[in-house]
């Protein structure tokens, strides 16, 4: 019997400076004023008021903060992130950076105490991964791993659909997700964490990891094509799992694949709509589930950018109950999502500094 998800490590934080009471907002820093930063803040606004804060933002130029602390209603607006890290009404910091600096910044919020969702990947190799985990349980504070998908209802609904036995024994996943996004220079270059796996072929594998229970594959295959910066621009990845279990996952840069997931079982098959990463149907053969997003009136940036709110709700659920990391995305499970990741990038050929 394979379990689908994984737990989180309870310590109770009540005596922490900055922990959220029940009936306390959530205080929450920004860490850059960069576009997912923006769709975060907003996604916030769609929650009931009283509940999330903005205290503060911090970014590299004092008038790129104060910009978007004006346009986004945040109480304050720091020039660098050390100020940010010392103010002691932040309570929880989003960290919305390019993927090089996510160690550093994620680093310098625990060391000054604050609690820290960060963007997915959470680093950018299992090295750093393991050094920011320690570092937060050293330190006794929350993390966790932005990967948003995991909170929004269409993938709970899909595990209670797994568990109940509807499609039998999981047999394969089998899961693409591809945009074209060239031009987008972040995703391009090394010097700024870029590569398809990172960018986007990390919500296959988080998808594939959730459907497993949290289980590392015995074998990773990977083959891909690399761009002329030396990073990965398109994989397609084969992952061999105990119970004779199997993904097949596919990731590009450099057009748009179909974006789908499946779940395959012994009794039938679960669908996970378009887009798989952040979706609002499945379909099975208990019939279609649908959970529609909201209608916030707040321009996004991003594809569903309003279900950012469902990781926001996990963050604010978890500081209440006293725990250092959520169940739904572990401190286990991102370090095996960056084993894999590595694994997948070595066998394509990228070369790590």
């Amino acid at each position: 019997m394979h379990q689908v998800g994984t737990g989180g490590q309870r310590v109770k934080v009540s005596a922490h400076p900055g922990c959220s009471s029940s009936n306390m907002a959530t205080r929450w820093g920004i860490v850059s004023a960069g576009l997912i930063s923006n769709d975060f803040v907003n996604a916030l606004k769609a929650l009931p008021q009283g509940e999330h804060r903005l205290v503060a933002v911090a970014a590299r130029s004092l008038d790129s903060a104060k910009s978007f602390a004006s346009r986004n209603g945040v109480e304050k607006a720091y020039g660098s992130y050390a100020e940010l890290a010392q103010d002691p009404d932040v309570e929880v910091v989003y960290i919305g950076t390019v993927n090089t600096q996510h160690l550093a910044a994620a680093s310098l919020m625990i060391q000054s105490g604050k609690h820290v969702l960060c963007e997915k990947p959470l680093c950018l190799n299992v090295k750093e991964t393991k050094q920011l985990i320690q570092l937060a349980e050293e330190k006794k504070v929350f993390l966790m791993e932005a990967v948003w998908s995991r909170f929004f209802p269409v993938y709970q609904e899909m595990t209670r659909r797994i568990k109940s036995g509807e499609i039998g024994e999981v047999v394969q996943v089998i899961c693409s997700f591809g945009k074209s996004v060239e031009k987008v220079e972040r995703v391009m270059k090394k010097e700024t964490g870029g590569g398809v796996t990172l960018d986007i072929g990390i919500y296959p594998l988080q998808f594939t990891t959730l459907v497993m229970g949290g289980e590392k594959p015995q074998k990773v295959l990977a083959g891909g094509h690399l761009n002329a910066n030396g990073v990965e621009e398109s994989t397609s990845v084969s992952l061999v799992y105990s119970g004779r279990r199997l993904a097949s996952l596919s990731a590009t840069i450099r057009a748009c694949l179909p974006s789908e997931a499946f779940v395959i079982g012994t009794k039938g098959t679960i669908k996970v709509n378009y887009p798989m990463w952040c979706p609002e149907s499945l379909e099975s053969p208990s019939g279609k589930f649908e959970s529609p997003l909201p209608k916030t009136g707040h321009t996004f940036n991003f594809d569903n950018s309003q279900g950012l709110m469902y990781e926001a709700v996990e963050v604010r659920r978890c500081l209440k109950e006293g725990l250092l990391e959520s169940p739904g995305m572990s401190h286990k499970e991102s370090l095996t999502i960056a084993e894999v990741m590595e694994q997948i990038r070595r066998q394509v050929g990228v070369e790590f500094d």
